[in-house]
């Protein structure tokens, strides 16, 4: 039986890198073996507190990309050697949320992802590949095209407001997320602030073409610049208080996406003259949709965003806690796990 290499979190805290049997692909599933999987806030926030869709002990990571090792039988698409990109859910597209176009909202999602990416492979189900795994150009790094899946939940955000060229955006965070809004938001050609704690980031975001960067107690700085506030705020930090706060940014008429999400059971509270009278839009955001992955896909192949400088470094697996101890502390933004 061959054996492979495999990040586990083994309780919160508590990471272990076991020798498992490499899996057989049932009919219309790919092995494929990972050459680049990134990490993210989902793993950091796994990692230190566990996550009621990942029973424990279990195995980490799902943004990645690779070449087919091996494919199930009934599979004529992507031949062994096949260089592939993915992400690692699909709608069911029979429930009723799914019939409706909700495809992200279907309930056979979070039973049905591929979890595992922090190893040497990982197992794609029939589903995922027939609709969301793609052959990777060569032009295309492998860790540039690991980016398909976080930037496919950012485009799902954008699809749902529609902002255009000349609007204005304030993104409040600047962790992999926030930044990649920042990439695309500039790449739509929108005028756009962002707001974050962390000064290197900050540093990183006006490279990146952030107008204005400040801190929390340096509004003055938006002010000057946006006296009237933004159209659009992006919320992308998952705390109570700044989803409580980012009303406050938008100008009239204006919209506040809620990416960040907060645990369950989180209650906020928001003021409500600012939402009434200023005839405030907020619209929660979560996940996406195959069409937001193709939409992705086209932007990494084409060179429209350049996600490079959102890569941190690069280890190999027996460093993943190495890495999540980082991200804990604030250092860095992804890092990259080449098996």
């Amino acid at each position: 039986m061959a054996l492979m290499k495999a990040v586990f979190l083994e309780a919160p805290g508590r990471i272990s890198l076991r020798e498992v049997p490499v899996p057989e692909p049932g009919p219309g599933e790919l092995l494929v073996r990972v050459k680049a999987a990134l990490t993210c806030g989902t793993d950091l926030k796994t990692y230190l507190r566990g996550h009621p869709l990942m029973p424990l002990p279990g195995p980490l990571g799902h943004e990645f990309s690779g070449v087919v090792a091996k494919r199930g039988r009934g599979l004529r698409r992507f031949p062994p050697g096949t260089e592939v990109m993915a992400v690692h859910t699909a709608p069911c597209r029979a429930c009723q949320l799914c019939r409706q176009g909700l495809y992200n909202l279907c309930p056979e999602l979070p039973r049905t992802m591929a979890l595992g990416a922090f190893a040497q492979f990982i197992l794609l189900p029939a589903h995922v590949v027939r609709e969301n795994v793609f052959v990777k150009p060569p032009h295309l790094g492998f860790q540039e095209a690991a980016f398909l899946e976080p930037l496919s939940c950012v485009l799902h955000g954008m699809r749902l407001v529609r902002p255009r060229r000349g609007q204005t955006a304030l993104v409040m965070g600047a962790g992999p997320i926030g930044l990649l809004h920042l990439l695309v938001l500039r790449g739509l050609g929108l005028r756009v602030a962002l707001t974050a704690l962390e000064p290197q980031r900050l540093r990183l975001a006006r490279r990146l073409g952030a107008e204005v960067v400040f801190t929390p107690g340096q509004e003055a700085r938006l002010w000057a610049r946006y006296p009237q506030g933004l159209r659009y705020v992006f919320e992308c930090t998952g705390q109570a208080r700044a989803w409580q706060k980012a009303p406050e940014y938008a100008q009239k008429g204006g919209t506040v996406v809620l990416f960040g999400g907060l645990g369950k059971g989180a209650k906020v509270q928001f003021l409500a003259e600012t939402i009434h009278y200023h005839e405030l839009t907020l619209r929660g955001s979560f996940h996406f949709s195959p069409q937001d992955v193709r939409e992705a896909r086209r932007l990494l192949l084409e060179g429209r965003i350049d996600v490079r400088p959102l890569i941190s470094g690069r280890y190999g697996l027996q460093q993943t806690e190495h890495c999540l101890r980082r991200l804990k502390q604030g250092r860095g933004i992804k890092y990259v796990l080449e098996p």
